[in-house]
């Protein structure tokens, strides 16, 4: 079942159409990647989603409730550019933004102990938002993010300044979200990221969407018959109808198969030649290296 729908959504500023009747359904309970370049439309969408935007046409709603001011109270969004106040002590900016959200100040206290004790800073509370380092203001804006458990979570380059300790701490905490019936969209820039935390992704560029679906499955469509192939000895001169090396170093080679050629096939040339093969294993394109070819295509 998904938690969110858009259908045929589009908004433009002037003479630029920044979202270009895009649909997309997130299902419930599942990390979704929302990738593209700077200017894609990314974030005007992300903007629509949470009502900061309106939709010039087209729809989103948001499990059963009906698209209006309240879809806010049921969305935790994270921008890339950080709204913290500076100068509020971080325990009263986060009672100030879980009463935004229609927390009970009693509610919202016992969820910011939670949190501040489960990421380690419980002494925090009377700190000055400015007096801590971007990466530790990262933790602060993500608390405020999660706080009020609402159903979908919008994380934008939630990563940003965090060193790899806090990174993999804060990632933990979207896998746990995700058990707990969160769903969560995830955008970045960082292609290996999103190889990590997304099952499913959707690619935009100029408004549109170039690409989406499932994140192996995908690998799967772009993949170029190219596998590596590890051994040990002396190499021996191959006709280039039978093995077509493109590749090769200390450690091993690449080969490209033709599409009528099996992997079995090249297996059983290579030994015929006397090759000591220690691995062959199938080369899948990145998601980096899809995004690339997409974007630079259209």
């Amino acid at each position: 079942m998904d938690l969110l729908t858009i259908k045929e959504v589009s908004k433009t500023f002037e003479n630029t159409k920044a979202v270009d009747n895009i649909s997309l359904n997130i299902p419930k309970q599942s990390i979704f990647g929302l990738l593209g370049p700077n200017g894609a439309g990314k974030t005007t969408l992300i903007r629509m989603i949470t009502n900061i935007l309106y939709q010039d046409s087209g729809t989103i709603t948001l499990a059963d409730l009906p698209p209006n001011m309240a879809r806010h109270h049921y969305i935790g969004y994270m921008p890339e550019e950080r709204g913290l106040y500076k100068k509020m002590k971080v325990g009263e900016q986060l009672l100030y933004l879980a009463r935004l959200k229609n927390m009970s100040y009693q509610k919202a206290k016992t969820q910011i102990d939670y949190w501040l004790k489960k990421f380690d800073i419980a002494d925090w509370w009377k700190k000055e938002v400015g007096e801590l380092s971007k990466g530790m203001q990262q933790k602060i804006q993500f608390i405020t993010t999660v706080l009020h458990q609402p159903s979908l979570i919008i994380l934008d380059e939630p990563f940003s300044g965090l060193d790899p300790i806090n990174a993999n701490l804060i990632k933990d905490e979207i896998f746990n979200l995700k058990k707990q019936g969160a769903t969560i969209i995830f955008s970045t820039h960082r292609m290996e990221q999103v190889e990590e935390i997304c099952e499913q992704i959707a690619l935009i560029n100029k408004g549109k969407i170039l690409l989406e679906g499932n994140v192996k499955s995908l690998k799967n469509r772009f993949k170029e018959n190219k596998y590596q192939v590890n051994y040990v000895g002396e190499l021996p001169v191959f006709e280039t109808e039978h093995i077509n090396i493109i590749q090769q170093d200390e450690n091993g080679f690449i080969i490209q198969l033709r599409p009528e050629q099996s992997p079995n096939e090249a297996l059983q040339q290579l030994i015929a030649k006397n090759v000591e093969v220690h691995g062959f294993n199938e080369i899948l394109p990145s998601l980096n290296e899809i995004f690339i070819q997409q974007v630079s295509q259209n």
